[in-house]
């Protein structure tokens, strides 16, 4: 597989994996009043960078790594989006009915300001891309062009999944953070549905 073909291929693949990180973005513009240009910058990077590090990983460690993490992966990635998808709507329906959840009585979210919350979610979101990085390996392709590509296309769709979930915060701001902890556990649910009617 070479030239537009391959190049093509790439992209799609690029856009496919960058999915769950786009939505995430949208909740946070969503559900962060007021975000500022560098955590969302830092955010776009971080989720790009993580798309590009585990196809790398993945073409590296080979099938017999992969195999053993996508027997429980899905599960992981369930629960962690589960839980905090629903610590966020909770606590914005709590908001909603008029009892602080945060300070000054706004609605807490999935803070992606903070670094380490950002690194968790960034990895739990491209563990998928493991087995691209296995699949690239079996068709001995190149990695780093492939890899680079994917962790492009995964920051550009965060970037403008932030700005998008900014605008459509503005319409619904009362309701935002139920909007982004419903994005979340959604994100969450359809990657183990994904898994589960996989393996039937």
């Amino acid at each position: 597989m070479s030239g537009p073909t391959w190049f093509f291929s790439i992209i799609i693949i690029g856009l496919s994996l960058s999915m769950d990180a786009f939505a995430i973005s949208v909740s946070a513009g969503i559900s962060i009043p007021g975000l500022k240009p560098f955590h969302v910058i830092r955010s776009s990077f971080l989720f790009g960078l993580f798309q590009f590090l585990m196809p790398v990983a993945g073409w590296l460690a080979g099938s017999r790594l992969a195999s053993r993490i996508e027997s429980f992966d899905h599960w992981v990635v369930f629960a962690l989006l589960s839980f905090i998808g629903g610590k966020m709507a909770l606590e914005s329906l709590r908001g909603a009915k008029g009892k602080p959840a945060g300070k000054a009585g706004k609605t807490r979210t999935v803070d992606i300001r903070n670094l380490w919350t950002l690194i968790s979610i960034s990895v739990t979101t491209s563990i998928d891309a493991l087995a691209v990085g296995v699949s690239f390996s079996f068709m001995n392709q190149g990695i780093w062009l492939n890899a680079l590509i994917i962790g492009l296309v995964t920051f550009c769709c965060c970037f403008l999944g932030f700005e998008f979930g900014r605008r459509l915060g503005r319409l619904f701001e009362k309701w935002a953070g139920l909007a982004g902890g419903l994005v979340l556990i959604g994100v969450g649910t359809k990657i183990l549905l994904e898994h589960l009617i996989r393996g039937t």
